[in-house]
């Protein structure tokens, strides 16, 4: 876990508390159930669940610090008894989840919390807060590895994240989503992602000559010497590195790659894989960064651009064309009683629920049914318990585990899911069970109005 500010229960909406104080106060501390769900797609065709480890040690190591209370105890809103029951407060709920790096669609739950309602309630703004992120950076990461399934992919957006903690999420959200490194170093001691990175043009420009700087940096890395040659003229800096590469290869040092980084880079590459070729460096890799998303990884690839890897960085860590998701974390349930919202355009299915995925012969994604939990079926069951009493069940998978369930996921995905552009929605049935139960909630609701 980032630990700081971030951990604190601090981090949350005004509300939550405002509201955990009624609840408090009129003895309402009945078992609550919450679940967090997408309602509509906004420019996706899947989801990958994202962020349950973050999640979970925020719920394990929940508690108001002593000068949290304090601060709390000089404002308006709360009395003195309120701030004597949040000293004592802990997580002691049961959590229900799909596993990180699962596929998911619209009005699927990948996260259930069952508490007392004031537990279930305060934590509602950080799940969605740790969730939200690394499911939004992750989907988009995904779309990145369909684009360019057989290439190099660098997470290079810590410095474009918005803040510490994006950038370290982002990092871990898209290794879970298909990429192989990042550049941000913290990330790799954290969650034991292989680092990656090249060089900077100011490395060359503090040189008077490129062809120095070029041997300055092979000599001081010489394991793994990518040589940036755009900061003056791209062609006679991959020339360069050809005459250069005699001059190395007598110290022992191998030319790995040259990185472009702007221009038109699919011309430059086409032209620098030539030189490279002539100068008897193919083994030479190209890496490219600069403005990059999945519609110009899969423009590269289609039109057969010699480019190897590449590093992605703003447009991934922003998830810049759909940066946030249409998600929510609702109550379905209060004192044994099933709940639903009704609002306009927003209502919710009641109930503890439980999504089933339908697969053919081959292994492929037909259809997946959303239904009571109790409603036991023969299709692949995707929630699964994860935290009971405050603790959880078993030790957090290793990143390499999510990442290949991740791989197992997409690899069971219809095609047509895998465009870039809209298709038709993937089929969500919703059950009999499940209506009958909203019909009944319904009735039960209009009785109370009447």
């Amino acid at each position: 876990m980032i630990r700081n500010e971030n951990s604190s229960v601090l981090l949350t909406d005004l509300y939550q508390l405002t509201m955990l104080q009624g609840y408090f106060e009129h003895g309402m501390e009945e078992t609550a159930v919450f679940e967090l769900f997408i309602r509509k797609r906004t420019k996706r065709n899947f989801y990958v669940a994202a962020g349950l480890e973050q999640a979970m040690e925020f719920l394990e190591n929940l508690r108001f610090t002593p000068d949290e209370l304090e601060w709390l105890a000089g404002l308006p809103q709360f009395r003195k008894d309120f701030i004597d029951r949040l000293a004592d407060l802990r997580f002691t709920g049961d959590v229900h989840a799909m596993a990180e790096g699962t596929l998911f669609f619209p009005d699927e739950p990948i996260l259930r919390v069952t508490a007392p309602m004031p537990q279930a309630q305060l934590v509602e703004s950080r799940l969605i807060n740790l969730l939200h992120f690394q499911t939004v950076i992750a989907s988009k990461a995904a779309r990145m590895r369909l684009a360019a399934p057989d290439r190099l992919l660098v997470d290079f957006g810590m410095r474009r994240a918005h803040g510490a903690e994006a950038g370290l999420l982002a990092a871990r959200a898209s290794y879970l989503g298909g990429f192989d490194a990042t550049s941000t170093v913290l990330a790799g001691k954290l969650f034991g992602i292989p680092l990656s990175g090249t060089m900077a043009h100011s490395f060359v420009e503090a040189h008077e000559e490129e062809e120095t700087a070029f041997a300055h940096f092979a000599e001081s890395l010489p394991g793994g010497t990518v040589l940036l040659i755009d900061t003056y003229d791209t062609e006679r800096a991959a020339a360069k590195a050809v005459a250069l590469a005699p001059r190395l290869r007598e110290k022992g040092i191998e030319i790995q790659g040259v990185r472009l980084d702007s221009g038109d880079l699919a011309a430059h590459a086409r032209a620098v894989r030539a030189i490279l070729d002539r100068g008897g460096l193919a083994g030479v890799k190209i890496f490219s960064s600069g403005s990059l998303d999945e519609h110009r990884l899969k423009a590269f690839a289609d039109g057969g651009v010699p480019i190897d890897g590449f590093g992605v960085g703003t447009r991934m860590d922003t998830s810049s064309d759909a940066p946030y998701l249409d998600c929510a974390y609702k109550l379905e349930e209060y004192a044994d009683l099933a709940r639903r919202k009704l609002s306009e355009g927003k209502a919710t299915w009641p109930g503890r629920k439980q999504v089933y995925r339908y697969e053919d012969e081959r292994g492929i994604a037909e259809y997946d049914v959303l239904t009571v939990e109790d409603d036991l079926r023969d299709g692949r069951p995707l929630i699964r318990p994860v935290m009971r009493e405050g603790r959880r069940l078993h030790p957090p998978d290793p990143l390499t585990v999510i990442r290949e369930r991740f791989e197992r996921e997409l690899a069971s995905l219809p095609q047509p899911l895998k465009s870039l552009d809209e298709t038709p929605a993937y089929e969500v049935r919703i059950s009999d069970q499940l209506r009958k139960l909203a019909r009944e909630v319904d009735e039960r609701l209009e009785a109370g109005v009447s």
